[in-house]
């Protein structure tokens, strides 16, 4: 068990019926904490980092930390591009070892959209890495920066763009979004169960802050398999770090961010049944 595409932890995951989290990261406690958790709990694991999240962790030097994490771990765990926005970048996550990458054209028309991400399936292919696409549009940006309106996906153009772009895993829009979430989300649990019946690859969903575990069940029961989870991570962490300062010495504090990732991270893998799954 170590580095392994991402697409084989989604197809047990579907067999098994369970969703596994996909935990973004930004240092190298974090990546610690993260392994820690789904080791402890015998959880597959997706490590990831956006590319808006580059200009506080450079991917030069936070992927190979990422992958060489991977390679150590005794569960099985993935390493993914989250939101690509340029092929340059994405290449250099190939490059790197990253074992997913998930190309996000989901603000261009459908038809650019499939264009655009087939272009980055073909690029993928070559690395033998797995592919998510988006459809639709989830609220706000990855790095909370741009406020963007929830765009509901469509059942027919998300099976239209599943098939036309041969992608491996679906990340739609049901009324999920980046960030917290300012009231009680409202999930289209009708919506994606008709998703679910025509497409036949794992579903994702983005904006896993926030969500009550009532309703992630919900969306694992209608075939969510990967959930991404950023910013109660990041939240929890500066939390915990703010209640026990101040520190004694800097170790004391580079423990703590390791035990808060952990804690949180652990508490997703329950919520997502991802638990013992190894």
């Amino acid at each position: 068990m170590t580095l392994v595409k991402m697409k084989e932890i989604l197809a047990h995951a579907e067999e098994n019926n369970y969703g596994v989290g996909a935990f973004s990261v930004a240092n190298m406690e974090m990546v610690i904490g993260a392994v820690r958790a789904a080791e402890e709990l015998r959880s597959p694991l997706i490590l990831q980092i956006a590319e808006v999240r580059l200009k506080h962790s450079p991917l030069h030097l936070i992927g190979p930390l990422m992958v060489a994490a991977a390679k150590k771990a005794n569960v099985p765990v993935a390493v993914h591009f989250d939101h690509g926005l340029t092929a340059g970048k994405i290449r250099e996550a190939l490059e790197i070892g990253f074992s997913s990458i998930m190309y996000d054209s989901s603000h261009h028309p459908l038809e650019k959209n499939i264009a655009e991400t087939k272009k980055m399936v073909k690029l993928a292919c070559g690395y033998g890495a797995t592919v998510e696409a988006e459809i639709g549009q989830v609220g706000g940006s990855e790095d909370g920066s741009v406020d963007m309106e929830i765009l509901l996906t469509s059942t027919e153009e998300a099976k239209r763009f599943a098939l036309e772009t041969e992608i491996d895993a679906l990340a739609i829009a049901i009324g999920n979004a980046h960030g917290m979430y300012k009231g009680k989300p409202q999930l289209r649990m009708d919506r994606l169960s008709e998703i679910n019946d025509v497409v036949s690859i794992p579903l994702v969903l983005h904006g896993g802050s926030g969500i009550s575990e009532e309703d992630f069940r919900a969306c694992i029961k209608y075939g969510i398999r990967k959930i991404n989870v950023a910013t109660a991570t990041f939240n929890h962490v500066v939390q915990m770090v703010n209640g026990q300062a101040p520190f004694n010495q800097y170790f004391s504090y580079h423990e703590s961010v390791i035990e808060a990732a952990t804690e949180n991270i652990k508490r997703h893998m329950h919520m997502f049944e991802s638990v013992g799954r190894v």
